[in-house]
């Protein structure tokens, strides 16, 4: 084993080996840092250059970029509040009010740190672990992978902070949207709205960027502030270096995390949907004092982001052992190992050991290079989150949208992207939690499909407690429940304090809208569920919505309780709807919103290389009060990016418009 570890760094550190790495860990960062790019984008790109290249330095490429994307996506989690990619979606709960705070050098300076360590020590335990945990992988069945998908669901209890029963409706209905599309079980389209689009399921991608994009943007374009709330002269608690002191304050939570990543990111399929959330469970629940999470703790950043490092060596063993690749990124890995005729399986670790430890030492090296290459630029990173508001918003909304078009190439992730972002304005304003949402959406269909497996191969529920991992689940699963349990119970004070929340009138007036609209589509959707003929076909949507109805109702009875006393309080209702309509700023809402509604419009007729300028150039002069030259460089500029990234480099094809084809 020693020989082989010994073998593979030499491999890595020969030339050119190196150079092709530190190829990968420059354009890794980059794919990593645009959002809706991400990994799996970069290495579709790549790996048609690998086909005539040696094994060492072609897998060098692929691993460099493949590590580092879950590191410099940090960049718009923090800093927008925009997911780079799925393994920073739980980075944003607590680094994007680190940045609003003025900190965002602080939690830049922690996630790096993080993410170098949690990436060497997760391959150093891959690599220690190899002889062992083979026969653990072959231990999972699918009764365990259903468990481990309901164990990452009850992370919901977690992520509703104090609205739980908010939390758990919004879950409920990400289950719903997972069921859109052909069932798996039965080939049978569900909830398509005579759609073609919808046929395939809702991406993520355009909804996440959507429900946490979207608003974040309004609130700085409506408010015209940056996207810190302070003054950079008063950012002096902020910085790098305290946030690399934080992680190793944090130095057991840190490594705490590493080892879920680990572990959690070998289970093929699942790991790396849910590593992230596991961590951010285990930092809260572990933590004595949980006030400050989703706030803008440090913890909050500082566990996912070595999770999900660490998970990507994980996710290598199952790929390269079994060929069983545990996500879309690892699928592709395994193509590149077929079309280097190299078969996954025992030679991989007896002949190949060399090439295997070669790819773990790539990804700790590469994790190393791209924290310390980003520690170098955060501070002028950082320095975005005191520009102006309108200097920002366009061109982010512009990157936003196409992230959104990577994910079919089709205007439906246009339209699913804006109706999640008008749903993620009105969940913000109304205090509904979003995370569960995403959380359902990432977990929903290995739920379902594994349920339907395990009842369809195992008589009765037996299984439930004559498997020893099952068993072991389960236990963690209701720790997890117990705990959240736990956290709900509030001091007196503290009760009174939320109370005076709720009754906020332009809070609660908008959570019993939201109450009322998914009421309605939960019993429409119960109503068409009962259609299908096959009984496979609507169990599961079945399930949810039989849930998912009597809990929206007693949310919507607690709402308009609530909403009565706060119009009472506020002397009736016009004085209420008044004083809520200016809360939202109702009318720069909507007219923020009639831009967005517009470009959509507009790339009908003209596409999106003219609409996108085009909307850049109108929000620039219009809303930002921009000079003509200002706003038509800002234009050009976006041109430049769509045209050149994502057409040429990229070589996506744009909406066929009316006028240009």
């Amino acid at each position: 084993m020693i020989d082989g570890m010994l073998a593979g760094l030499s491999l890595v550190l020969a030339w050119p080996t190196f150079g092709y790495l530190m190829l990968g860990v420059f354009i890794g960062m980059w794919v990593g840092a645009v959002p809706g790019l991400g990994g799996v984008v970069g290495l579709v790109l790549l790996l048609p250059f690998t086909f005539s290249m040696d094994p060492v330095p072609a897998f060098a490429l692929l691993m460099g970029l493949y590590a580092v994307t879950s590191t410099s996506d940090t960049i718009s989690a923090i800093l927008l509040g925009i997911p780079g990619s799925v393994a920073s979606q739980a980075t944003i709960l607590d680094g994007y009010p680190l940045a609003k705070k003025g900190q965002a050098g602080r939690a830049f300076g922690a996630a790096y740190t993080v993410s170098a360590i949690g990436g060497v020590f997760g391959a150093l335990v891959m690599a220690v672990s190899l002889p062992f945990i083979l026969p653990i992988i072959f231990a999972f069945g699918i009764p365990e992978f259903l468990l481990l998908g309901l164990l990452g669901l009850t992370m919901v209890g977690v992520l509703s902070g104090d609205a739980v029963a908010k939390g758990l409706t919004v879950a409920l209905f990400g289950l719903l949207l997972t069921t859109v599309g052909y069932a798996e079980a039965t080939g049978v389209p569900r909830f398509t709205l005579q759609t073609e689009y919808l046929l395939d399921g809702i991406p993520i991608i355009p909804i996440a960027l959507g429900l946490f994009g979207i608003p974040e943007l309004l609130e700085m374009a409506v408010k015209n502030t940056s996207i810190s709330r302070v003054e950079i002269s008063d950012d002096n608690r902020g910085g790098l270096l305290r946030g690399i002191k934080d992680v190793f304050h944090h130095r057991w939570l840190a490594l705490r995390s590493s080892l879920i990543g680990c572990y959690v990111g070998v289970l093929p399929g699942l790991g790396g949907a849910i590593v992230d959330w596991i961590a951010y469970g285990h930092a809260m629940q572990s933590a004595k004092d949980k006030s400050k999470f989703g706030k803008g703790d440090i913890r909050g950043v500082i566990a996912p982001e070595a999770a999900n490092n660490a998970s990507r060596a994980g996710a290598l063993i199952p790929t390269i052992a079994f060929g069983i690749p545990g996500s879309l990124g690892a699928a592709i890995l395994l193509s590149a190992l077929v079309v280097k005729g190299l078969q996954p399986g025992p030679d991989m670790l007896t002949v190949n050991l060399g090439l295997t430890f070669s790819m773990i030492w790539d990804i700790a090296i590469a994790n190393i290079l791209a924290a310390g290459l980003l520690m170098l630029l955060s501070r002028q990173i950082a320095k975005i989150a005191f520009l102006p508001a309108h200097y920002v918003v366009p061109g982010v909304m512009v990157v936003l949208l196409m992230g959104a078009w990577v994910a079919t190439g089709g205007m439906g992730d246009w339209w699913v992207c804006f109706a999640m972002g008008v749903l993620g304005y009105a969940m913000k304003q109304g205090g509904w939690p979003r995370p569960p949402l995403i959380l359902a959406l990432v977990l929903g269909t290995l739920i379902e499909n594994n349920f339907q497996l395990t009842m369809q191969l195992y008589d009765g529920f037996s299984w439930m407690y004559q498997r020893p991992i099952v068993v072991c689940i389960e236990i963690a699963i209701a720790a997890t429940i117990f705990f959240a349990a736990r956290g709900m119970t509030r001091p007196k004070s503290v009760r009174a304090k939320k109370a005076d929340v709720e009754t906020d009138p332009s809070q609660t007036l908008m959570s019993s809208f939201l109450s009322v609209l998914l009421l309605l589509v939960f019993v429409w959707a119960y109503a068409v569920a009962t259609r299908y003929e096959n009984a496979a076909t609507g169990e599961f949507p079945m399930a949810v919505l039989l849930v998912a109805i009597p809990l929206t109702l007693l949310v919507l009875i607690k709402d308009l309780r609530a909403c009565g006393a706060g119009v009472a309080a506020s002397g009736g209702v016009a004085p209420a709807t008044k004083a809520a309509s200016q809360r939202w700023a109702l009318s720069a809402s909507g007219a923020f919103f009639a831009y967005l509604l517009a470009l959509l419009l507009t790339t009908y007729f003209v596409g999106q290389l003219v609409a996108l300028p085009l909307f850049v150039a109108a929000y620039a002069r219009r809303w930002g009060n921009f000079s003509w030259t200002v706003s038509l460089i800002y234009a050009a500029g976006s041109l430049l990016v769509t045209w050149g990234l994502y057409a040429k480099i990229m070589n996506l094809n744009f909406y066929p418009s009316l006028l240009f084809g």
